[in-house]
């Protein structure tokens, strides 16, 4: 007798002496898999749906838009979408700026995020429950209430007016990177709270014993934070950088209120549309109206060439990235 009608026969025989209760636990098994793998197969359809569209829409030339026999697979494969979307977007030049910007703000608000996530996680300080405070209605207020201020100290910036009293006059920083720098070093950058707050978070569930090992050994609170809690607090660090990285890259709003000069994705995004008309009449000397099928189109395509790099990204660091969420959910 095979192993497989050996099997069979044991169960049988189990569930002839229990009634039936093993087949009917069997059944009710098989059911909740089958139930739960519609169920994530529903989701991720409709998570993944919009995103099979943009991809499809952007391999489409304009007449396959219009043709109803074409439904999700492009009838004349073309990649003329991409050029038109990289030309009217100057895509290399802003993928280079926003690369620069977002790596380099994503660095420094991880680094300063840390050391003060650590610092309400371990150390006790005046008025520490009323900064932590400020903390949350960082990730509470959005920054669009703040934004008019934002613009007045930036454009008529000075340091306790000093810099008038020397020049004569005050600092505009809109159109440079500067806010940017400032406000992250500052802890009120883009999503700052929210990187404080999951930071301090995670090392609150680190026991304390390490520390006072280290103390014990000779290591200063400085080597300890280097050497021993940046390891542990790899995966988080991890996850916020991508985090940072990630809204810095699709951020609009800071982009314009400061950056309105400099070419940046997010901000070539949103007028692709009004530059198609313009990229148009100048290759082919006609004024004409571009077709809300065609716009979408490249609209499409554009968003695609920006979320590319995102996913690139998110690929090389998935492992710390899961690994983060799961033990940080957990934890907390």
């Amino acid at each position: 007798m095979t192993k497989s009608k050996a099997a069979r026969s044991d169960f049988w025989e189990r569930n002839r002496k229990s009634g039936g209760y093993v087949l009917k636990k069997k059944i009710t098994s098989v059911g909740i898999s089958v139930a739960r793998f519609i169920l994530l197969f529903g989701l991720c359809f409709l998570i993944l749906q919009p995103l099979l569209n943009k991809i499809s829409v952007s391999f489409m030339p304009e007449k396959d838009l219009f043709d109803p026999t074409v439904i999700s697979i492009p009838a004349h494969f073309t990649l003329q979408n991409y050029q038109v979307a990289g030309e009217i977007m100057v895509y290399w030049n802003a993928f280079f700026n926003s690369l620069i910007v977002s790596l380099t703000i994503g660095v420094l608000q991880i680094a300063v995020c840390t050391i003060v996530g650590y610092g309400f996680a371990r150390f006790k300080f005046p008025l520490k429950n009323f900064w932590f405070m400020c903390v949350m209605l960082i990730i509470i207020i959005p920054p669009q209430v703040i934004s008019n201020s934002l613009y007045i100290h930036f454009r008529f910036f000075d340091i306790m007016g000093l810099i008038k009293l020397i020049t004569g006059e005050t600092l505009n920083l809109r159109g440079t990177v500067i806010p940017y720098y400032l406000m992250s070093a500052g802890c009120m950058g883009l999503k700052n709270g929210l990187y404080i707050y999951m930071i301090r978070q995670f090392f609150r569930n680190i026991p304390i014993d390490m520390e006072e090992a280290a103390y014990v050994d000779g290591c200063g609170m400085f080597k300890t934070f280097y050497t021993i809690m940046l390891p542990e607090a790899k995966p988080i660090i991890t996850s916020c950088f991508l985090f940072a990285f990630v809204w810095q890259w699709t951020d609009g709003f800071y982009s314009k209120l400061f950056l309105s000069s400099t070419r940046l994705v997010s901000t070539s995004l949103a007028s692709i549309v009004e530059g198609l008309g313009a990229y148009i009449q100048r290759y082919t000397g006609i004024r004409t109206t571009v077709s809300v099928a065609y716009s979408n189109a490249i609209l499409s395509t554009g968003t695609l060439m920006i979320v590319a790099p995102v996913i690139i990204l998110y690929l090389f660091a998935q492992r710390q990235f899961v690994e983060s969420i799961s033990s940080t959910g957990i934890k907390m």
